[in-house]
């Protein structure tokens, strides 16, 4: 078996160790299933009596929106996963084992795509029993789909490095929520953008939050010609620039982690 072979066999264990752990702890397995499942009814079922759209329902145009900040929000299991692995010695028990040194990580971010699959899914089985459609083409829906999971996963190299920099659960428990909140309420999960005022409302255009929201709306075919058209330019191309962010934040953090890990278990 040659290294890169070895690697991925290595990755897949670990992967196989998070996803039973995911299983075993309530408190991760509710961040997986019971978290999507009220996220979808709370925010449908109380913002789509107050708000009115044109031309579609409110509960359409959010649940887009639901499934991006479920998987943003999501993504701090990684970071915690890891912080709690650094605490317990367990990269100390993986150095002494004959396997590759990039499998830790990989493991751990290839299981959070599992976790992202079984979240997604349930959002969408609820979302669908709520009252939500998808209204284009199986093609672009599944695109849609492996659009979030793709972000999800370059999402979850972002909160790994974070969290290798941090090394402490508590700490990184309370940086990751005090920026994830901003990323998500400050873009159009939840309305559109256009409305905010000055400063935040360029912010909002250019998060990659509400690139990727604007996508899966379209992808998902969750929008209406009664709606205005989006100004900024990123909103205007939503598909090819959520593929950008997704791939750039792999570029930039991939090697991140990778550095910071190899630095904790030095140690």
């Amino acid at each position: 078996m040659n290294a890169v072979q070895l690697a991925v066999a290595d990755g897949m264990t670990i992967a196989r160790r998070n996803a039973l752990k995911i299983r075993r702890a309530p408190d991760l397995l509710g961040g997986v299933v019971m978290l999507p499942i009220v996220f979808v009814l709370l925010f449908t079922y109380v913002f789509c009596s107050m708000i009115s759209l044109p031309g579609m329902s409110y509960g359409e145009y959010l649940l887009p929106g639901i499934f991006v900040m479920t998987i943003v929000t999501s993504a701090q299991i990684t970071g915690y996963t890891l912080t709690q692995d650094l605490q317990k010695g367990v990269f100390d028990r993986f150095r002494t084992l004959p396997m590759s040194p990039s499998a830790v990580l990989t493991g751990q971010t290839v299981s959070d795509v599992i976790m992202n699959v079984t979240s997604i899914v349930t959002m969408a089985l609820v979302g669908l029993l709520a009252g939500w459609r998808v209204r284009s083409s199986p093609a672009e829906a599944a695109l849609g789909f492996l659009m979030l999971l793709l972000f999800a996963y370059a999402f979850s190299w972002v909160t790994a490095t974070v969290a290798l920099a941090l090394r402490t659960p508590e700490v990184f428990n309370n940086l990751a929520t005090i920026l994830s909140f901003p990323l998500v309420f400050l873009s159009n999960a939840f309305v559109d953008s256009s409305r905010l005022p000055g400063p935040l409302k360029a912010v909002a255009e250019w998060n990659p939050v509400s690139t990727l929201v604007q996508a899966a709306r379209e992808l998902f075919g969750n929008t209406s010609p009664a709606l205005p058209v989006p100004a900024a330019w990123p909103l205007r191309h939503a598909v090819p620039v959520s593929l950008l962010w997704s791939l750039l934040l792999l570029v930039v953090f991939v090697p991140l982690a990778t550095r910071l890990y190899q630095r904790a278990v030095s140690r």
